[in-house]
């Protein structure tokens, strides 16, 4: 790979912030979506990722810097001077290898191996890599394969699960930036779009649901829609606004078994400039008034 700060086009002296808006413009203009079957643009959109990537690993950068590994993450091979007036064998750091470079380096690698439990035994794994995919909240619950395209450029079929809720998180092994002790994993974030007039809150999700004076008063058998499609509510008579009708089972799927529900809320609308409606309530007002704010304590 070329010197990382040159593929960003930033001094050695970035900061961090430097080095992230200078990706990010990049990364705006060159990924895939924007220049598809431009094979000259994925080249560079991989390029400059695999550089970001690189410099955003504070140990990694220091040890560039320093010299100790070059723009791979290979460790670079160093002259060593054995010490204590050139004596073959002497060492200042243990090792006992006659002065043999590849020898020390070696047990080095060895010592470093052997001093982590876990992860790749040159800890330069490559990073994991995380995308948001928008699905819809019918594909969500059904089940889909959906196709994203990486940050490395690369394109590939990711399978939904049917019932899988927002925030899910699935992993890709082996797809995320690469490494030399292995290559990281594509983490998938699944978003759930609800569609017009749903609002959420935790599981559950809410519908305002305007209805006539006629409906309100006399009740009425509503199609109303849900993540799973229309279904029919029954309004009992006598409703008023504010009133509210549970669904149950028709929210957010959850993690496990746990479903929300759906909760619809009445809103009585009054028909638009009716002189016949406005004379049946100037006849019924002055016989049958009543005060609403006494009730709310107003």
């Amino acid at each position: 790979m070329k010197d990382p700060y040159q593929v960003l086009g930033v001094a050695r002296a970035a900061t961090d912030d430097e080095i992230k808006k200078a990706y990010r413009q990049l990364a705006r203009t060159l990924h895939p979506d924007l220049n598809p079957g431009d094979k000259r643009a994925e080249e560079r959109f991989k390029e400059v990722s695999a550089a970001y990537d690189f410099l955003s690993d504070p140990a990694k950068r220091r040890q560039y810097d320093d010299g100790d590994i070059d723009a791979t993450g290979a460790q670079k091979r160093r002259t060593w001077r054995a010490h204590g007036g050139g004596t073959r064998g002497s060492s200042r750091a243990g090792f006992d290898f006659g002065g043999d470079v590849d020898d020390i380096l070696a047990e080095m690698l060895r010592r470093k191996a052997k001093g982590k439990a876990h992860g790749p035994a040159d800890g330069n794994r490559g990073a994991d890599v995380r995308h948001t995919l928008t699905i819809s909240a019918a594909d969500a619950a059904a089940g889909t394969t959906k196709r994203v395209t990486l940050l490395s450029g690369k394109s590939v079929d990711v399978r939904i699960p049917a019932g899988t809720a927002d925030g899910t998180t699935l992993r890709l092994k082996g797809l995320g930036n690469p490494g030399i002790g292995g290559d990281g994993d594509a983490l998938i974030d699944i978003k759930v779009d609800l569609p017009p007039h749903f609002t959420r809150r935790d599981l559950d999700i809410l519908l305002d649901l305007p209805i006539s004076v006629q409906e309100a008063v006399m009740g009425a058998k509503i199609t109303v829609p849900t993540l799973d499609g229309k279904v029919i509510i029954t309004v009992p008579p006598g409703s008023n606004t504010g009133t509210v009708l549970r669904l149950k089972g028709k929210g957010i799927a959850g993690t496990g078994t746990a479903k929300g529900d759906q909760l619809v809320t009445l809103k009585v609308v009054l028909p638009d400039h009716d002189p016949e409606f406005r004379k049946l309530v100037e006849k019924w007002g002055p016989r049958h008034g009543y005060d609403p704010r006494a009730k709310a304590g107003l």
